[in-house]
């Protein structure tokens, strides 16, 4: 069977290899086992431009090179007008040739990806929405034309639409998936964490203001005034990073705040092992795979109520929601703090909810997806 990949998501090639974005490759690997070629359409960068990323460690039969555009100002919707036109004749050359069609949303090339996929209804079809399905929630129109598009029974056949979270009156193309990133094989007991040293927060993303990691810093910074031993580690790099570290350097914070930029996989899953909470006050998220695995390793998860984190954190009784302020969010973890039965409670309750999603348990769905289709 010959899988293509329709996707956002870029390649960039050095030294005459071939790589992506570190998490996607890994799903990558599991997809490719089960199929006997895979080929992608998706767009080109020259440079990784701050992106965490690893080779493709298998053969591409073919790969349809799209042009990257974005919708954010006029101007460049004038010319995505161009680049989706031609893009939109690659893509249908690529799905009229392929035996699956994979969708990678929501994105760019993903909108453009859910039109085209309607010109092949007898090809079976997967996507993967990596972003927030919550009907209720506010998004950008391209957002809400493809979950239309992708729900619409007419229009979209042959599908199955993995989203993150169960929600009501969903049709019959979605259901409900997750992502993983550690093997059954990977678990061993929780490292044993008390309050007698520093309280140790950490934050794993991209430092954008959709991410909001000012928001962590300020919430760390507000225990410490409150007389607690804190600390916070940031991993990630984004446009963000400028601002958190005058902010450090004005508010004198450099005992309090490290920012350690892109790491390995390795060096962040001991540092999730070494703490106390993961914090991620985004304002926007599908699975946010940082919590669960810090969740993995018996962090506290730390988050506002958005897309599927309440059932994630089990709606308060394994994580904090953070109610995105300032005084009452500091509050609740000072409780905690002040109570460790409490937090040691919800931090087996957090490992015992992530344990449960492994990449075995992964790889066996996404068998079945395809073996179904």
């Amino acid at each position: 069977m010959e899988l293509l990949i329709v996707s956002t998501a870029p390649f960039i090639f050095k030294d005459e290899k071939c790589f992506a974005y570190s998490p996607y490759v890994k799903e990558l690997v599991i997809l490719e086992k089960y199929v006997s070629e895979i080929s992608f359409c998706c767009p080109v960068w020259k440079n990784q431009n701050g992106l965490l990323i690893e080779v493709i460690p298998f053969d591409i039969k073919n790969h349809y090179k799209l042009f990257d555009f974005n919708l954010n100002n006029f101007i460049n919707i004038a010319k995505a007008i161009f680049y989706a036109l031609v893009n939109g004749i690659i893509v249908f050359k690529a799905m009229y040739q392929a035996d699956h069609i994979h969708l990678r949303c929501p994105g760019n090339i993903g909108l453009l990806g859910c039109f085209v996929q309607i010109l092949f209804p007898n090809t079976p079809k997967t996507v993967k929405y990596a972003g927030n399905w919550d009907p209720k929630a506010i998004q950008p129109w391209s957002y809400r034309i493809q979950k239309w598009i992708l729900s619409n029974t007419f229009l979209t056949r042959n599908m199955k639409v993995l989203v993150y979270g169960e929600w009501e009156g969903n049709s019959k193309n979605i259901q409900p998936f997750f992502t993983a990133t550690y093997w059954e094989a990977e678990k061993v007991p929780l490292k044993t964490l008390t309050f007698a040293g520093p309280i140790r927060f950490i934050f794993v993303g991209t430092l954008s203001q959709g991410k909001r990691p000012m928001y962590a810093v300020a919430l760390v910074e507000a225990l410490s005034k409150r007389g607690y031993e804190v600390h916070l580690e940031l991993y990630g790099e984004g446009p963000e990073r400028k601002v958190i570290e005058d902010y450090i350097l004005k508010n004198k914070l450099e005992a309090l705040i490290t920012l350690k930029g892109n790491q390995s996989q390795a060096v962040v899953k001991v540092a999730y092992q070494n703490s106390h909470f993961v914090v991620l006050p985004s304002q926007s998220e599908g699975w946010p795979k940082a919590l669960a695995e810090g969740m993995f390793w018996g962090c506290v998860a730390v988050a506002p109520p958005i897309s599927c984190v309440p059932f994630m954190l089990g709606y308060g009784e394994h994580g904090v929601l953070l109610a995105m302020q300032l005084e009452s969010d500091a509050a609740q973890l000072e409780a905690m703090f002040q109570d460790q039965e409490i937090y040691l409670h919800k931090r087996v309750a957090a490992a015992n909810w992530s344990r449960h999603y492994t990449l075995d348990r992964f790889e066996d769905e996404i068998k079945r997806m395809l073996r179904d289709a």
